[in-house]
Order: C-alpha cells, then sequence, then structure tokens
C-alpha cells in the first residue's frame, strides 16, 4: 500500500458512522477540509423523503478518493474492495483522484466517496453531493409523472438549452434530432431547406424515441433536484453552471422544473427556496 493510502472498505469499517436530522447517513475521514458546520448545513439540506430513499447509501466525506486504474491483460479490473482513498490532500494523490468513487460494501449497501479536497469550493462540493443525492433518489424512485410531462412540454415547444450534457444529448436524440460530433448547436442546425429543427412543425418531427425520451426526463429530474438541493444550501448565480458543451436551459423554464420540484420536496426548517430575477442594465 503506498504511504498514506487507505482502502476504502477499510474506512467504512473503522470510522463512526453518524445519521443526521434528516435520516443522511455519512461519515468524514482525514483531512477534509470541511467545516463542520459546512457540512451539516448541506447535508441537512436534503429533505427527509428524499434522505427515506437512500437508506442503503452511506456517504463518505474523503480528502480523495482515487479512480479505479485502467484494466490490462497484465491487470485486470480491480475489485470494488481495492478502492483507495487518500488521508490528506497531496499533489501525487490530486493526478489520480475522481469527483466521487461508489463502492459496495456488501449486502446491498453502498459507500459513496465524495473528494472535498478536489473541489475548489463549497458551492462545487455541494453541486457534487447534490448531483450525487439526486441520480440515487431517481435510481430508487424514478421520475414524478407531472415533472415528466413538464420537461417534455418544453422539449416539443424548442425551449432553448438544457440543464446537463446528458439532459442535453437525450433530448435531441429522443426528438430525433442530429448529433455533430461535438455535440454542439443542435436546436439551431439547419435542415437542407435553410430550417432550424426547432422551427419544424410536428409532421416533420421524425418519431420520438422513448427510450431516449426516458433517459431525457430522468436526466431533467435529477438535474433540477440537485439544482434545487444547491439553491437551498448556498446563494448563487444560475451563470455559475453555464458549461462550454451546450447552452443552459433558458431562466424561465428552469424556475418552472424548479417550483415543481419545491412543490414535490418541500424545503426543511431554516432553509429557504427563492427565484431572484436580475434585470439587464
Amino acid at each position: 500500500m503506498l504511504t498514506g493510502l487507505v482502502r476504502a472498505v477499510q474506512i467504512a469499517r473503522d470510522v463512526e458512522e453518524r445519521r443526521s436530522a434528516n435520516g443522511l447517513r455519512f461519515a468524514t475521514f482525514g483531512e477534509t477540509g470541511v467545516p463542520a458546520l459546512d457540512l451539516q448545513s448541506m447535508i441537512e439540506a436534503v429533505p427527509p423523503v428524499i434522505t427515506a430513499a437512500l437508506k442503503a447509501n452511506t456517504y463518505f466525506f474523503v480528502p480523495l478518493a482515487l479512480r479505479e486504474p485502467a484494466a490490462t491483460d497484465a491487470a485486470p479490473k480491480p475489485s470494488s474492495d481495492q478502492a483507495m482513498v487518500a488521508s490528506a490532500y497531496s499533489a501525487e494523490f490530486d493526478d489520480e483522484a475522481i469527483c466521487h468513487r461508489n463502492v459496495s460494501l456488501g449486502t446491498g449497501h453502498q459507500g459513496i466517496f465524495i473528494s472535498t479536497r478536489l473541489m475548489g469550493d463549497r458551492f462545487a462540493l455541494c453541486f457534487e453531493f447534490f448531483i450525487n443525492i439526486a441520480h440515487a433518489f431517481v435510481d430508487e424512485t424514478g421520475v414524478p409523472q407531472e415533472f415528466g410531462d413538464l420537461v417534455w412540454q418544453q422539449a416539443v415547444s424548442g425551449v432553448r438549452g438544457e440543464t446537463s450534457m446528458d439532459a442535453w444529448e437525450s433530448r435531441n436524440l429522443a426528438l430525433g434530432r442530429p448529433m455533430h460530433d461535438d455535440g454542439s448547436a443542435l436546436e439551431q442546425a439547419p435542415s437542407r431547406r435553410g430550417r432550424s429543427f426547432g422551427s419544424m412543425n410536428a409532421s416533420t418531427q421524425p418519431a420520438v424515441d422513448e427510450k431516449e425520451r426516458g433517459t431525457f426526463v430522468a436526466a431533467a429530474f435529477s438535474d433540477a433536484l440537485a439544482i434545487y438541493l444547491l439553491s437551498l444550501a448556498v446563494d448563487f448565480d444560475y451563470s455559475e453552471l453555464r458549461e462550454r458543451e451546450y447552452p443552459l436551459l433558458a431562466p424561465v423554464a428552469l424556475a418552472a422544473r424548479l417550483r415543481m420540484v419545491a412543490e414535490l420536496f418541500p424545503p426543511n426548517t431554516g432553509y429557504e427556496f427563492a427565484i431572484r430575477y436580475r434585470r439587464r442594465a
């Protein structure tokens, strides 16, 4: 074993697992660099109805969780119990680290090891934690019908942008839009007749790919749930979520999604959900 590295399964055995006021199972290990109050504020932003669906998961906040080595003929893919964690930050381990690592802890129990020192700030750590929570929740419960109806109506009406690359790609594939190699400019891609796909009427649209539609709805709900939880834990500007690979979802469309999520999962006591628009000068 390299100096400073510990197996994730050993950490899960040795550290004290705690349960927050909202029922989430978590633990910390090593020099995380996260103040206890910040960690508590982030964890307790999650409504109990969500944490109740994640009772098989424990979230471990560690300095650095190392990525899985690539499998070769000489060295086959290692088992989950070989996952390694650094007890403190170092430049050497930073190059080998990953934002999070899922590790099977047996009997259906899963540990999610989140690299706190790989995140640049509290915003990044919160979003990494909440997107993990959101995906796990969707895996367990699926997507509420009313949310699926909302986002699909937005998609077919040509609302601009999306909330993640997964949602962006699956939405366009579901609607039969062509994919460029770089995944860009799908909604503005011109047809041979000089019209954009966004301007085509329903009679000219290809048949809907139902599998991709399901993928899109699940991705959009996971994103919206994570952004909603992020808004409870920290104040942030929506533009901070911008990615280079795809345009962000139009603010009014996102607001509609977030309001629905807030109705489904009201904020815990001490947390507030609010959307504030800033007028351009």
